[in-house]
């Protein structure tokens, strides 16, 4: 049996990184928790774009899937200049988003020393920082930011106390709460913007999950002015050059991969052009995929953060929610199975 279990050992040692999918960290993991609200008010607003309350953890927890690999917490550190993001949809310090949660959080109390006692249950060490003023304060003051660099190594990774009680704050049942709360009010912003991109419907799933996507990375979709311009543009299309006008957009997406300074796509980016290519040869993207693949080649290429570090990021992860095909993080899902073109596709 030991010689049977070093031989996998080594076996798995001997694999190349790249065939080996994320293995998700201890945690408590987004899912549906019994004890957690859901207001009838936003139940009702939540089920015009079709989510119920089961549609709703489904969204948080795909959300969670490239933010967090699945948990509630999983906290980063400033490898992407914000400082530190933590959280399902990744709340951090550096946008702004992190502080109102941390404040909604000391407001669930009652008292001031259930919340102190509380937060030195869950961060003896740190807690005192992150709750204060300098760290509430939007943008943070500099003495909350020297506190926090300063437990944090030279790559910008938290060290270990700050990111287990960062975890452990992060999967306190109170703020489960507040994180639910704070996402029906994302979704609530998703709805209006389906309403204004799409006020004619249909709401489809993979719409919703596709604008969602898109909030939660940059903010909302594109504003109407370049939604317009662009939908002017494909009406305008001969039906003879919409397929190399798409493959310009996978050549774009493609190019930019390979460039020197963009980041978190290294065992996706080659595996996706060559997927997404053969949908696109064998007519397999109907008529809604592709005006959502523009639309996401519009937002993806106004994605500004580390001065656009991210572009082909956002444009992948979007692409596999419009497809159902692709790889994100390494983990690939679909497949592109040559054969007769769909009667969906054969007409973009």
């Amino acid at each position: 049996m030991i010689r049977w279990l070093a031989a996998l050992l080594l076996l798995a040692m001997a694999m190349p990184a790249f065939a080996q999918a994320p293995v998700p960290p201890p945690c408590r993991r987004v899912g549906d928790v019994p004890s957690l609200a859901i207001a009838p008010d936003a139940a009702a607003r939540m089920a015009q774009i079709g989510l119920d309350r089961a549609a709703i953890f489904a969204r948080m927890q795909e959300t969670s899937i490239p933010e967090t690999m699945g948990c509630w917490g999983l906290p980063a550190g400033n490898f992407d200049s914000q400082l530190i993001s933590v959280g399902m949809a990744q709340w951090n310090y550096g946008t702004g988003s992190l502080q109102p949660l941390l404040v909604r959080w000391t407001q669930g109390f009652g008292s001031r020393g259930r919340y102190r006692r509380a937060r030195r249950a869950l961060a003896p060490t740190y807690g005192k920082l992150l709750f204060s003023k300098d760290c509430l304060a939007v943008p943070v003051r500099e003495k909350c930011r020297a506190g926090i660099l300063a437990a944090q190594g030279p790559d910008g990774r938290n060290n270990p106390v700050l990111h287990a009680e960062l975890t452990a704050l992060f999967e306190d049942d109170r703020m489960l709460q507040v994180l639910l709360d704070t996402y029906l009010q994302l979704l609530d912003l998703v709805r209006l913007d389906l309403q204004r991109v799409f006020p004619a419907g249909p709401w489809t799933l993979r719409k919703v999950r596709w604008a969602l996507d898109t909030r939660v990375q940059q903010g909302g979709l594109p504003a109407d002015e370049d939604v317009a311009r662009l939908r002017r543009k494909l009406a305008g299309l001969p039906e003879a050059e919409r397929p190399a006008r798409l493959r310009a957009i996978l050549d774009w997406y493609g190019a930019l991969a390979r460039t020197v300074d963009q980041d978190g796509i290294a065992r996706d980016a080659d595996w996706n052009v060559a997927a997404w290519t053969c949908l696109l040869d064998h007519g397999r993207i109907d008529p809604e995929q592709y005006e959502l693949l523009s639309l996401t080649f519009l937002r993806s290429r106004t994605a500004i953060g580390n001065s656009g570090r991210w572009q082909a990021l956002t444009f992948e992860r979007r692409a596999k929610i419009i497809l159902g095909v692709g790889s994100v993080s390494g983990v690939q899902d679909g497949a592109c199975v040559p054969g007769e073109a769909s009667a969906a596709g054969a007409s973009l």
